[in-house]
């Protein structure tokens, strides 16, 4: 594995650039204003519009302390929209450098959420569709084979949704903008909230969140004030995968700018979740899926010069316990031979007894 030319990372670099002061010309029009508001100890900032009858509408934007927020909250004004040059970029970085593309439709999907406010909401795209953004984020060819899949999972911190005091436009509409025949999945609790949301041709986008530690909540979809009226399964060890996730790039039309997992905890956790799928048929698929991804990230992690983020997830879940370790352990024995070398030296440099 090697990584893509200087030239086309530094176009990458460039196309994320722009990316992040295009969504904020569309998210936050010169008629309204950034407000700082105080939360907990934390300062937030989120951006006022004229409404109805003199009301203002307020909308979440982010922490006052991410300062590539902040920058743009001090020049938003002069930032202008360049969707056709970005188009050019995208196409260079697909047609000449080989970096991978979303499906039309999945791209059209994350775009409409991306537009409605989904990762403004501090919301993060898990998955396969994430891993496909891998490309680009450290600058390496990814197997076309890792990245096919017909669905996407969104995954959200529950507090988070709890209390950010904002809120996408019904998810129902959402989907159905880009495909009048999504509709909600009944939960298997026999809940009447929805977890998950599933077309004519069977594509299915599914809501996820942290699991709260408890048995009450288990097996039972969570309400999540933020997600337009979409719940989200609870599901263990998600709290470490998107905990400090990363702004990424999914090439479609003009870039897509999203919210993904650190890619050395996408891997980590890809361990984890290989060892936990059921031994039938649809469940041997989604293992050997993992274990390819995982294997992935843990060679191009370094070449991106990223090993030390890849040792630092290692040891974090190292350090969580041993129901974590023998959770990887149990992940590395379906490992492959032929990706146990990009592998096993990792652990064993951090002294874990495999």
């Amino acid at each position: 594995m090697k990584q893509i030319d200087l030239v086309y990372r530094t176009m990458t670099a460039e196309l994320g650039q722009r990316l992040l002061d295009a969504s904020f010309l569309v998210d936050f029009p010169t008629n309204g204003r950034f407000v700082p508001v105080t939360v907990k100890d934390r300062r937030y900032w989120y951006f006022d519009t004229p409404g109805e009858n003199g009301r203002q509408s307020r909308r979440y934007v982010g922490p006052a302390d991410d300062p590539e927020i902040s920058r743009r909250v001090e020049d938003f004004k002069a930032v202008k929209d360049d969707a056709r040059a970005r188009r050019k970029i995208v196409s260079t970085l697909t047609r000449d450098a080989g970096l991978v593309a979303p499906d039309s439709f999945t791209g059209d999907l994350v775009e409409a959420l991306g537009n409605a406010g989904l990762f403004r909401l501090r919301a993060c795209l898990v998955g396969t569709v994430a891993f496909q953004t891998y490309a680009a984020y450290l600058g390496v060819r990814l197997p076309m084979a890792s990245v096919l899949t017909g669905d996407a999972d969104i995954a959200q911190d529950y507090a988070i949704s709890s209390e950010v005091g904002d809120s996408l436009p019904p998810i129902g509409e959402i989907l159905q903008s880009i495909d009048s025949t999504f509709k909600a999945v009944p939960h298997l609790s026999g809940s009447p909230r929805s977890t998950a949301f599933r077309n004519s041709s069977g594509y299915r986008i599914e809501f996820l969140t942290t699991n709260r530690g408890s048995d009450e909540y288990a097996d039972k979809p969570a309400e999540m004030p933020a997600l337009g009226g979409a719940a989200a399964d609870p599901l263990r060890f998600l709290d470490f995968l998107i905990y400090e996730p990363v702004r990424s790039i999914l090439l479609h039309k003009s870039g897509v700018p999203v919210i993904v997992p650190d890619p050395a905890r996408y891997a980590v956790h890809k361990l984890i979740v290989a060892g936990r799928r059921p031994n039938d048929a649809q469940g041997l698929a989604k293992r050997q899926k993992d274990l390819a991804q995982a294997a992935i990230l843990f060679e191009a992690l370094p070449l991106a010069n990223m090993g030390n983020s890849l040792a630092a997830a290692i040891e974090e879940a190292i350090d969580r316990g041993e129901g974590w370790r023998d959770a990887i352990r149990h992940g590395l024995t379906f490992m492959p031979q032929t990706d146990w070398p990009a592998v096993e030296p990792k652990f064993r440099a951090l002294g874990f007894d495999l």
